[in-house]
């Protein structure tokens, strides 16, 4: 038999987001039943090795552990930005090719590039560019954020105040905004000073299970009935499904995936192998997860080689219609050109948590910044 070719898998597996960690599992391994199914790749099975990313420091050693023990030359995944920044730069020493499927930090592909790093989901600056388009027309004036003190939380409200700003000139966003430590459990103080600082309008940034606290407290303390509310991520299954029915309706929520949307037989295929597989819907994170494996395994069949250059050129401009519609991985950047979903959040009979109706979909040529202009 064959040896097998191992990909390596860093996703949060512990903690406040292991929820998301665990969706991408099931997307992988459905995508891995798949490859194998259809004969592996380059005659050979393909064998996930999924690790907890758990902290930049931790996830460095992990790597480099499979990259040295396991002769791990294609990884994918990666939740936290933080942990992205820290494993990216690594890439050109340890000959490792990345597939980032969730960390959304503009750095990856901007400052840190290098060709070894593609992203085949949506990033911080597309879906702040979404949102600002939905909101620059509604009458509120005076914003504020409310989001996580780390890199992800400053990149979202930067890129959406300046778009706000530029797509609307009366709005007005207020200084610096608001930053609780991710992970914390009582979010009071920092929701008490939203609701405090005058602003009409919130655009908040936090998600995993600092969201669903955050929703939770803040629908306590009357926050819904205080501020319109933006929530980058409000539309992840994963918080979706914990809040059921505590999830307020009217609010606009984004998301990277949504499993109702396109009404496609590829979306439709995947909805219903995922089904049959878990017994769930699958969240953005799943539909990343297995996006970018089979990204990855389109590669080396067209390359007919895992020497990495040649996978390179072949994943530079590659497009491929995922189950959340036709996509393309820019040449100049590695970053994922792809439509982005909004919506309302709404109770319907046939699911146990909110779904999006209506839905506001935003093409990815028009919310994705060109290659060459960095914002910030």
């Amino acid at each position: 038999m064959n040896p097998s070719i191992r990909i390596g898998a860093l996703y949060a597996l512990s903690g406040a987001a292991a929820a998301y960690g665990a969706s991408a599992r099931r997307g992988l391994e459905l995508a891995v039943g798949e490859i194998n199914a259809a004969g592996g790749l380059l005659g050979r099975p393909v064998e996930l090795i999924i690790e907890d990313e758990r902290s930049p420091e931790w996830a460095v050693e992990v790597v480099r552990r499979m990259v040295r023990e396991a002769g791990v030359r294609l990884l994918i995944g990666i939740d936290s930005s933080a942990v992205a920044e820290a494993i990216v730069p690594l890439l050109p020493e340890l000959r490792c090719l990345l597939m980032v499927t969730h960390a959304a930090t503009p750095r990856i592909t901007g400052e840190l590039f290098n060709p070894y790093v593609f992203r085949c989901s949506i990033n911080v600056a597309q879906n702040a560019r979404a949102g600002a388009l939905l909101a620059a027309p509604l009458p509120y004036r005076l914003w504020t954020t409310l989001g996580p003190d780390y890199s992800f939380g400053y990149f979202s409200w930067a890129y959406f105040s300046r778009y706000l700003r530029k797509l609307n000139p009366e709005m007005e966003c207020l200084p610096g905004g608001i930053f609780h430590p991710p992970g914390a459990e009582d979010l009071t103080p920092w929701i008490r000073r939203a609701m405090e600082s005058g602003a009409e309008a919130l655009w908040i940034s936090s998600w995993g299970g600092d969201l669903v606290r955050l929703i939770r407290q803040g629908k306590t303390l009357g926050l819904f009935e205080r501020c319109a509310t933006y929530m980058e991520l409000g539309a992840a299954l994963e918080v979706l499904e914990a809040l059921g029915e505590e999830m307020p309706v009217g609010l606009w929520v984004g998301t990277r995936y949504w499993f109702r949307w396109p009404d496609t037989p590829v979306n439709r295929r995947f909805v219903e192998a995922f089904r049959r597989a878990y017994g769930r819907y699958p969240s953005y994170n799943a539909q990343n997860a297995y996006v970018g494996l089979h990204l990855l395994a389109q590669a080396v069949h067209r390359a007919g080689t895992l020497e990495l250059e040649a996978l390179i050129q072949i994943l530079e401009g590659m497009a491929w219609e995922a189950p959340m519609g036709w996509m393309f991985l820019r040449r100049e950047d590695h970053q994922a050109v792809a439509d982005v979903v909004w919506g309302e959040t709404k109770p319907h009979p046939d699911y146990p948590f909110r779904i999006l109706d209506p839905i506001w979909t935003f093409h990815g040529e028009a919310i994705t910044p060109p290659p060459e202009v960095a914002l910030f």
